[in-house]
């Protein structure tokens, strides 16, 4: 009941938050570009739906390579952070002062 009385105040306070928005005369003309822009997209790619399919799998080949990259770099860094700390330990855990 709690989820359900939350969840229902933040679509109504996003609808009003939205309306009131729409008062500012730049927040209008942004919209109304921004709904055309939407309009012509999506008229453009229901005629060509291999397009859609061709720019989503270029998209997300682009994501797939950055991720491979992020999770190289991670790696790397744990590595390196491992690699100190081993400088610091011996073999039993305890930390060596002085080598």
């Amino acid at each position: 009941m709690g989820k359900q009385k939350l969840c229902l105040g933040m679509i109504i306070g996003t609808i009003a938050g939205g309306l009131l928005s729409l008062l500012d005369r730049d927040a209008r003309n942004y919209t109304k570009e921004k709904l055309a822009d939407a309009k012509y997209e999506s008229s453009y790619y229901v005629k060509h739906p291999s397009a859609a399919v061709k720019r989503t799998k270029n998209k997300f080949d682009r994501l797939n390579t950055q991720l491979s990259a992020s999770t190289n770099n991670a790696i790397n860094a744990l590595e390196q952070v491992e690699n100190t700390l081993d400088q610091f330990t011996d073999d039993r855990g305890t930390k060596r002062l002085g080598q």
